[in-house]
């Protein structure tokens, strides 16, 4: 993992993948970050992408029907 210090108005960059990350602002324990990205680059927040990867996982045999979410408009 590359550990990097910024500041407000500091970016990060990915140039091979055209990928722009600014620090917004920073409150307290909270950084507001803003990623500009082409379209046909998914960003997704970490909770959000493992709630997707859970519905498109096959479930797993005995699972109850509970534990299954039906679709991803319960995002």
């Amino acid at each position: 993992m590359l550990v990097l210090s910024r500041k407000v108005g500091e970016r990060i960059l990915l140039p091979d993948l055209h990928v722009s990350i600014t620090v917004l602002a920073v409150d307290g324990n909270t950084v507001r970050l803003g990623i500009s990205a082409p379209v046909e680059i998914p960003v997704y927040r970490e909770e959000i992408w493992n709630r997707i990867q859970q519905q498109t996982r096959p479930p797993k045999i005995g699972a109850s029907k509970e534990n299954c979410p039906e679709t991803l408009a319960e995002l």
